[in-house]
This record gives C-alpha cells, sequence and structure tokens, in this order.
C-alpha cells in the first residue's frame, strides 16, 4: 500500500511539474513573435532556458548534501509563480529578459530534481513510467487553448499573455502539491567544501573518469543543438503556416510520448542502452526528414509525422539518457549527476541551439519568413553526422542490470 502511495505521489509530482512548463513555454516563442521583438531578442529570451539550468548543478550538490529534495522543489515552484506572475506584467525585451530568466534559474533544476526523487523511491528502469505522467501534464496544458477559446470564449490563447497567468498559478499549486511527496534526506558528506568543479557539475566527470559516460555527455550536447530548431522554435514554424491551435497541434507528439514512455523499460531491458539512445537519434532523423519534405512537397500530413517523432525522441534519447546516468553514477553523486545532465542538455545545448538556430532563422528567409525546408535540410544532415559518431563512439555494455 506504502509503494502504491509513493508510486501515485511521485506521479503527481511528475504531472505537475511539466504542465506548468508545458502551458506557458510552448507557446511563447509565437507570443514574443507577437510582441514584435527583433529575432535576437526572442532568441536571447528563449534561452533563458539554457541560463536556468546553470543552476541546476549546484542545487544539485545543496541537495546531495544539505537540503532534502522535496523541501527544495517546493520553494523553487512558489518562486517560479513569483517570477512568471511578474512576467505577465511585462512587454518590452528588458523586463521579459529578467522575469523570465529568473523564473527558469527556479524551474530548470526542477527536472533533475524530479528525476533523482523518483529514482530515489522507485527502481530506475520504471522511472520512464514515472515520467510518462510528464507527458500528459504536457498534454492537459495543451488543453488549456481549446477551453479557453471554446467554453470561456477567449478570441486567442496562444500568442497571447494568458498561458504566462496559468504557468504563475500552476506552480503555486504544484508547490502545494510537493509538501506531500515522500522525504528525500541528503546523501552525500555535509562538510565537504564546495569547488568550481562542484558548481559546475563536473566533479561528476572528474571522479567517474568513464570515458563512455564522457562520450554520452557529449553526443547529448550536439544532439540538443538539431533538436532545438523544433523544441524552440516549432510554435514560430506552425504560426508562419498559418496553424491556430499551436499547442494543441504541438502536443501531439505528447500523445506519442505516453506510448513511447510506457514501453522504454521494455526496451531499455531488452535491448540496452546504446540501442535505445541511437533509436532515439533515428527519431530525430525522422522527424527533420518529414519537416523537410512536408515544407517542400507543402504535405501538412507530413509535419505530424515530425511532431509524432517527438515522443521517440525524447523517451528513447532524454529520458533514457537519464536512467543511464543514474546507473553510472554512484549514489552520494545522484542528484549532482542529473543536474549536470540538464545543465548540458537543457543549458549548453538549448543555449547554443537558439542562438544557432535564431541565427539561421534571420539569415535564411524567404520573404518575411524562414526558409523552413533550408532550416530543415541542414537538421537533417546534422542528424546523420551524429547517429554515425554516436555508433562509432559509444560502446557501454549491452544490456542494463536491474536494481534488486
Amino acid at each position: 500500500m506504502k509503494n502504491k502511495k509513493v508510486f501515485f505521489q511521485l506521479c503527481i509530482m511528475m504531472f505537475m511539474q511539466f504542465f506548468i512548463f508545458a502551458v506557458w513555454w510552448v507557446p511563447f516563442a509565437a507570443y514574443l513573435n507577437e510582441l514584435q521583438l527583433e529575432i535576437v531578442q526572442i532568441s536571447l529570451i528563449m534561452s533563458s532556458m539554457a541560463i536556468g539550468s546553470i543552476a541546476a548543478p549546484l542545487l544539485g550538490v545543496i541537495a546531495d548534501r544539505h537540503i532534502s529534495s522535496d523541501k527544495l522543489l517546493t520553494g523553487l515552484n512558489l518562486l517560479v509563480a513569483v517570477f512568471l506572475f511578474l512576467a505577465t506584467q511585462q512587454t518590452h525585451f528588458a523586463g521579459l529578459m529578467i522575469t523570465v530568466t529568473l523564473a527558469m534559474l527556479c524551474y530548470m533544476p526542477s527536472w533533475g530534481l524530479t528525476s533523482s526523487i523518483a529514482m530515489t523511491h522507485i527502481s530506475s528502469e520504471q522511472f520512464p513510467r514515472i515520467r510518462m505522467l510528464g507527458a500528459v501534464g504536457w498534454i492537459s496544458a495543451g488543453l488549456f487553448s481549446v477551453v479557453a477559446i471554446n467554453v470561456f470564449y477567449v478570441p486567442k490563447f496562444d500568442g497571447t499573455v494568458l498561458p504566462l497567468y496559468c504557468g504563475a498559478g500552476a506552480a503555486f499549486v504544484a508547490a502545494v502539491f510537493n509538501l506531500f511527496l515522500p522525504k528525500t534526506p541528503p546523501t552525500a558528506d555535509k562538510s565537504a567544501k564546495y569547488s568550481i568543479q562542484d558548481i559546475l557539475g563536473l566533479k561528476v566527470l572528474s571522479t567517474l573518469k568513464n570515458r563512455n559516460f564522457n562520450i554520452f555527455i557529449l553526443i547529448s550536447f550536439l544532439a540538443t543543438i538539431p533538436f532545438t530548431l523544433y523544441y524552440t522554435y516549432g510554435s514560430q514554424f506552425l504560426q508562419d503556416k498559418g496553424f491556430e491551435y499551436i499547442t494543441v497541434t504541438n502536443n501531439w507528439g505528447q500523445v506519442a510520448e505516453l506510448f513511447f514512455l510506457f514501453i522504454t523499460t521494455s526496451i531499455l531491458v531488452k535491448y540496452g542502452i546504446k540501442k535505445a539512445l541511437l533509436f532515439g537519434l533515428f527519431a530525430m532523423l525522422i522527424r527533420y526528414i518529414s519537416l523537410y519534405s512536408g515544407v517542400v512537397s507543402d504535405q501538412q500530413w507530413l509535419y505530424y509525422i515530425g511532431i509524432l517523432t517527438h515522443g521517440l525522441i525524447f523517451g528513447l534519447f532524454y529520458v533514457a539518457g537519464q536512467v543511464y546516468t543514474d546507473k553510472a553514477v554512484p549514489q552520494e553523486y545522484k542528484a549532482q549527476a542529473q543536474g549536470f545532465l540538464s545543465f548540458v542538455i537543457w543549458g549548453l545545448g538549448i543555449f547554443a541551439g537558439n542562438i544557432l538556430s535564431g541565427w539561421m532563422i534571420d539569415k535564411f528567409r524567404m520573404g518575411e519568413k524562414a526558409d523552413w525546408s533550408l532550416l530543415f535540410l541542414i537538421s537533417t544532415i546534422t542528424a546523420i553526422v551524429l547517429i554515425c559518431l554516436f555508433m562509432i563512439l559509444f560502446k557501454p555494455e549491452n544490456k542494463l542490470e536491474s536494481k534488486s
């Protein structure tokens, strides 16, 4: 009974944490575009996600050494609620940059924290099924636009300030739910001194000295750069193509994610980590081939293939990567390692991807809109190169061992 209760609590935690994010972040680029900000300014504001991830390793160290992860998560969500509300009052670049960055500095560490909390109380192989509730939260967030337009007769939801209000409210509700999470106390030595390595999360690499883990981190960073073109600017792409329900359309990827996260555990056990990660990279290749083909042939149904592959990419590369990280590091570094992985992917990777993608969107244009066919072709070629590098360089054990 206790195990079922903990499982339910972890599911609610994961549901709320991704609901907070999806309800405002997915349509956020379209909102910034409506404010008529310059593409450079949009890229910088969207990079607040990357900047926020800088705090993930440091807060992972704090969770490992000083504060229960569940209490830290509660406090962070309260701050997210405050900063997102303040962001609703801003319409200019400086105000939005400051408030959204502060919100992200509090929010982004929560991805590593929630993963660490979950894998403390369940086996890491079962984590994808807990993480599946994050996809449910993401999908539920998308329904806000449908409800707002069709039930409350709001003229427009996506591309307005309303999603920011929803994000602030959801963060407050999540903080209340976090009070009931199972206790997850620190496990590392509290008296150990901090270093630059700790703050940046590099202590994980220097401690492990594991070639495969280092290669995994490098490939994860590089893969996130092409991933960002869709992840960050997908709403702008759909806006350029005349889609009205941007969030709902994007959320078909999360619907697919539900299924793929459910089977990720079986894939990890049956095929091992390398094949699982490789399947995720192939899914990214399929995404950009389909998006490129859709733009060139003007066939919108091909866009949905690119959207639906999100579940494969996220489940079989990013979530499986979290499981691999949990297996690769000692107990006392688990929260820090998840924070470091979050920093590499959602910090460095997203920042590099946002800047590069924003530059390409501005550089390669057809009239007033971006040349999406060229952008997707470049991403397709990049995915092929990454697959080749991964197959050659990454050579871990064939199977993941189950926890006893």
